[in-house]
Parts: C-alpha cells; structure tokens; sequence
C-alpha cells in the first residue's frame, strides 16, 4: 500500500512544483522600469537633453514609446522615443523651470505590455 500512495502522490508534487516554477517565470516576464535619468521623482539643476529609462526586461521597440510634458501637459519631448535592449530614450527640447511628466509604456519582448509615469523637476 505505501508503494500505492508514492504513485498518487508523485504526479500531484511533480504538477505543483511545475506550476510553481512556470508562475515564478511568468511573474519576472514583465517589463518593469528599473531606473531612469533623470531619476523618478528627482530635481536636477540643469535640463536634461534626454530622458532614459532602464527596464528589467529587453523591450520590442516598435511597441515601446515615452513622452514628456511640462506642468500645462504640453509635450516637450522632440518625438524621437527608441528602444535598444532594455533602454528607452526620447530626445528634449530646451526646458525652463519647472516639474516635468515622464509618461511610458512598453512591451517586452515576451509580449507583455505595462506602463507608468513619473515626474521631475528642474532648477527648483
């Protein structure tokens, strides 16, 4: 009988540990920012010339994107975002004082998609 249970019970462990380590890749797939220059929430004394996020996962630069804007939502980014591994990059246009929105979404290259925002400021 015990050599019974061993035949029940070694499919249901095996089937658990496998949802257990497939659930644990799934969760880490998703492209999640890591860091970005100029820093989340951060205030800088001189305007940046880009924006650059980092993400935890290779990103698919045709689905990827990143805008800026100042305080009354206009854009002040030039239009250029690119993806190159697990970078994202828009150009900026000469920026006064002021608090700036870092608006993002991307998808990964496993397909997932996630997005974000963030803001910070300059010369203040």
């Amino acid at each position: 009988m015990p050599h019974a249970r061993c035949l029940i019970f070694l499919p249901l462990a095996l089937a658990l540990v496998l949802v257990l380590v497939l659930g644990a890749t799934h969760a880490r797939a998703h492209a999640s920012l890591d860091h970005a220059s100029p820093a989340v929430g951060s205030a800088v004394r001189t305007a940046p010339r880009e924006v650059v996020l980092w993400f935890t996962e290779n990103l698919e630069p045709a689905f990827s994107r990143v805008t800026v804007q100042n305080a009354a939502g206009a854009r002040v980014d030039r239009g250029n975002a690119r993806a190159s591994g697990n970078q994202l990059r828009v150009s900026l246009g000469a920026l006064a004082p002021g608090t700036y929105h870092v608006v993002w979404r991307v998808v990964s290259v496993d397909t997932h998609a996630t997005q974000g925002d963030f803001t910070f400021r300059v010369g203040e």
